[in-house]
């Protein structure tokens, strides 16, 4: 992507699941509201749809760092163990609405003994948009990715051990 990067993160959990019995996009386009709420206070909702080419697209609204974002995630890969989901992503700063780019890259690895290792990445880029509503503010780039970043992680890594549970429980309800 041309626009500059705002963040990137990932973190790992285990999941106590065999890798047979993980499906990724059937968690990530069944997964109840308050299974979502549950994965981390900055959880508002979640639901499932369809983008207008008739890909799955899942629908996230959390609030991180104060901001409220509504991600609109179409998936762009779709295996059990592998899922991409990518959202030009409506966020709501005090200035006004404006929009960033989100890649959410869920994967599974098989670790033995009925264990996986689970990895959460998500990368956020500027937009056009983005960057224009930066200048009108006068506010360098760099200095709201700076600001952004530590929030970002935080979400992150507080979201990734109970998505973890999540998608083990999914797993092992078969």
């Amino acid at each position: 992507m041309a626009n500059p990067e705002i963040v990137d993160s990932s973190f790992t959990a285990i999941i106590n699941a065999p890798i047979d019995k993980i499906d990724l996009p059937a968690w990530a386009f069944s997964l109840p509201e308050h299974e979502y709420q549950g994965c981390s206070p900055a959880h508002v909702a979640a639901g499932a749809t369809t983008a207008p080419d008739g890909r799955r697209m899942s629908i996230n609204v959390e609030i991180i760092g104060g901001t409220l974002m509504v991600q609109h995630y179409v998936e762009t890969l779709a295996e059990k163990d592998h899922l991409v989901l990518e959202s030009v992503s409506d966020i709501f700063p005090p200035a006004g609405r404006t929009t960033i780019h989100v890649k959410w890259e869920l994967s599974v690895k098989d670790l033995g003994d009925g264990r996986c290792e689970f990895v959460n990445h998500v990368q956020t880029h500027a937009t056009d948009e983005f960057l224009t509503y930066l200048d009108r503010q006068g506010i360098p780039f760099e200095a709201f990715a700076a600001q952004r970043k530590p929030m970002s992680l935080a979400h992150n890594a507080g979201e990734t051990p109970l998505f973890a549970e999540s998608i083990e429980r999914f797993a092992l309800r078969g």
